[in-house]
């Protein structure tokens, strides 16, 4: 290729990256960083009885797919009763984090996400235990529901998108 041709093909790939960034930084609105259009990042906000019923629901639903014998019913409880969400944590204000110098703010992101490791922390603990009683043919069950995250990869069957971004 003559430099010619190698100057041409940097500057489109770096107009076009530009444009690409463009229309991401335009995207994030006034929500500020990760906060997209809507200023929540994407998620859908729900009520904590609406998770706490969504989450019996899929409890319920894998509990009837494992068909537990007595001895695993135990096991299952005590299961359940450690993964169940707790009331969710309390993050400081906006304008309370605003208030605070910049170290400060990450001081206090790092606390909440060290409450977070946790949490997960019991929650791995717990699945393991629950997992080492169940009979093989229950680990295939149990693990096809987190086989696309903790939602099993319902959001693909909803048309949301894929792993690759894609919309499916």
């Amino acid at each position: 290729m003559t430099t010619l041709r190698k100057s041409m093909m940097i500057g489109l790939l770096a107009v076009g990256l530009g444009a690409g960034t463009a229309g991401a930084w335009a995207d994030m609105g006034e929500g500020g960083f990760g906060h997209g259009r809507h200023g929540h990042g994407g998620a859908r906000m729900h009520s904590p009885e609406q998770m706490k019923q969504a989450f019996e629901k899929r409890q319920q639903q894998l509990h009837d797919k494992l068909k537990l014998d007595a001895r695993q019913e135990t096991a299952w409880k005590t299961y359940v009763d450690t993964i169940r969400p707790a009331a969710p944590a309390t993050r400081p204000s906006r304008e309370e984090l605003a208030k605070l110098p910049a170290p400060d703010r990450l001081q206090k992101r790092m606390e909440f996400l060290q409450e977070h490791e946790k949490r997960l922390a019991l929650r791995i603990a717990a699945t393991r235990e629950f997992y080492a009683v169940l009979t093989p043919e229950q680990k295939k069950v149990f693990d096809a529901g987190f086989a696309h995250g903790p939602r099993g990869g319902r959001d693909r069957e909803r048309g949301h998108h894929g792993p690759h971004g894609e919309k499916s």
